[in-house]
């Protein structure tokens, strides 16, 4: 469990690096001279001159100019990538201070002369922050983007929200101002080291960094020109709720608790009734699997599922409901992944949902996330039990107190679209960690609001993708050379291209290549071709 609570920093990490295109990312071509405006010049600041400069609420704490060098890139379970080849860079240390209990800690790494590209990009942080990621800004950076990232205002581990209590102007910085601060301030110093500012400003984040991307598409729509949203947590309190209603699910009584020897089962069953030939569930929205196929017959064993143990994997699979008004709080999870690993050790359902021994849910990631959040977040009690919530009355208190501060459900996109903004948000359906069908939902409310916006924002739903990376399907998405090609050149992606390399390297070979389609359309084999090659896919409506 140790070890897997460590991965729970690199699990829930903003890692745009697992979904970079295959292999070392090669430096972009400089952005075209239309339809940016030309910057005005101004006199460049030398690196080791920027502490003196003067931004407000903002010290630069310390500056380094550092030589080329290469960078080991582990991906973000830990599994190797290849190194990432870092230009000659100014790296830059900073703290904001926009109220008097805020420390907001960013780093800005700008590549020096030529190596820069005119482009910035921000990354995203994951669960609930407390660290600046430096190998995330490292990968635009070898991309020959300025880059920066920020530890949202406060030290503390990823699962661990304490930091919060009595502190609500730190609560405000992880939600929303930290982000904004980082990406003020980076500006201003890029500006004043390079004698230009970027040409085009990117933001790319996955799980707490999708948050934050969708948050900045919507609180402050004229600061990016393209954003990357991977597996948002769009309804943060509410996916919150879901991780307590699943421990409530598993706990309701001694028998409810499924132990990690019965998700294979559980798995396999799920697979047969909705899998394909790669043991991937293509359209888990069609899949009808019931359970209760698994119930015992006879005596208890790892391959069948005693009557409480169906009943609480129903109520996983179908998400928690208010028992006043049974109103859908949050979509449940996907069928088809239940054993599925993710990293070098198991920590999809048998690390963040159910596994161990009975009673062990109290351990799992979902108990460790949603203790803290509740506890120092929503009640300032750090006594608070998560096994009481109260799935009526407490919603209502949680969604009072914080929602309009930590989740991005504005529907309303139109002042992002009117800026020129593109906005590119993907989900792999085998998430163990956040709903997928979360993202289906918001995107559904941002059509029921604002009409079609492919123009301006599409979704991309990966089959056997897991939580931002890694799974049995293709799971390293070619992102930034779509977002800066419609940004930049105004070619919409028709698709996405999703790569399955041997042992998810993207220093090995390739498995397979399947091209992601626009939700809600799909992936259909044309009948000839390999059927392991995305040339052989075209993107047809649902079935």
């Amino acid at each position: 469990m140790r070890r897997a609570l460590c991965l729970l920093i690199l699990a829930l990490v903003a890692c745009h690096d697992a979904v970079a295109p295959s292999g070392p990312p090669a430096p972009l071509s400089p952005p075209p001279a239309t339809p940016a405006p030309a910057a005005t010049a101004l006199e460049p600041v030398r690196c080791e001159d920027l502490t003196r400069l003067r931004l407000p609420h903002v010290t630069v704490t310390e500056t380094r100019l550092v030589e080329a060098s290469d960078f080991a890139n582990p991906g973000p379970s830990g599994a190797e990538r290849p190194p990432l080849r870092l230009p000659r860079h100014c790296r830059v240390l900073g703290v904001s201070r926009p109220t008097a209990d805020s420390e907001i800690r960013f780093e800005v790494a700008i590549p020096e002369g030529e190596a820069w590209n005119g482009r910035y990009e921000q990354v995203g942080n994951g669960a609930f922050a407390g660290k600046i990621h430096e190998g995330d800004v490292f990968v635009p950076l070898a991309a020959g983007f300025a880059a920066a990232g920020t530890d949202d205002g406060h030290e503390a581990g990823p699962a661990d929200a304490s930091w919060a209590l009595g502190h609500p102007e730190k609560v405000i910085d992880f939600g929303y101002r930290a982000v904004k601060e980082t990406h003020d301030a980076a500006r201003a110093i890029i500006e004043a080291h390079t004698g230009r500012a970027p040409r085009f400003s990117y933001f790319s984040g996955c799980s707490t960094g999708g948050r934050e991307a969708l948050i900045q598409a919507q609180r402050y729509p004229d600061d990016f020109d393209g954003i990357v949203a991977g597996a948002p947590t769009v309804a943060f309190t509410h996916v919150l709720l879901g991780f307590a209603w699943n421990v409530q699910a598993l706990e309701a009584t001694p028998a409810s608790y499924i132990p990690r020897a019965k998700l294979e089962a559980i798995e396999a069953a799920a697979l047969a009734a909705c899998g394909d030939e790669d043991g991937v569930v293509e359209d888990p929205l069609a899949c009808r699997f019931d359970p209760a196929s698994l119930r015992c017959k006879g005596a208890d064993t790892p391959k069948c599922l005693t009557d409480a143990q169906v009943t609480a994997l129903r109520k996983i699979y179908a998400g928690p409901r208010n028992p006043r008004t049974g109103e859908l709080l949050e979509p449940g999870f996907e069928p088809g992944a239940e054993a599925e690993p993710h990293g070098p050790e198991p920590d999809g359902w048998s690390f963040w949902i159910a596994g161990g021994a009975p009673g062990a849910a109290g351990k799992t990631g979902e108990y460790l996330l949603g203790q803290t959040f509740f506890a120092s977040m929503v009640f300032g009690d750090p006594k608070y039990d998560l096994r009481r919530l109260d799935f009526d009355g407490d919603v209502a208190t949680t969604d009072a107190r914080i929602s309009a501060i930590v989740d991005p459900a504005a529907t309303d996109l139109g002042a992002f679209a009117r800026h020129g903004g593109k906005l590119i948000h993907y989900q792999g359906w085998e998430d163990a960690v956040l709903a997928p069908r979360g993202s289906v939902a918001y995107h559904e409310r941002v059509q029921a609001k604002m009409g079609d916006t492919s123009a301006f924002y599409r979704l991309f739903m990966a089959p056997g993708m897991l939580h931002c990376e890694g799974g049995r399907g293709p799971n390293v998405l070619a992102t930034r050379d779509a977002i800066t090609a419609w940004v930049e050149h105004g070619t919409p992606p028709a698709r996405l291209l999703a790569t399955k390399f041997v042992d998810d390297n993207p220093g090995n070979s390739v498995v397979r290549t399947r091209p992601l389609c626009p939700f809600p359309q799909q992936a259909t084999w044309t009948g000839t071709g390999d059927r392991q090659r995305a040339e052989s896919y075209v993107c047809s409506p649902p079935r």
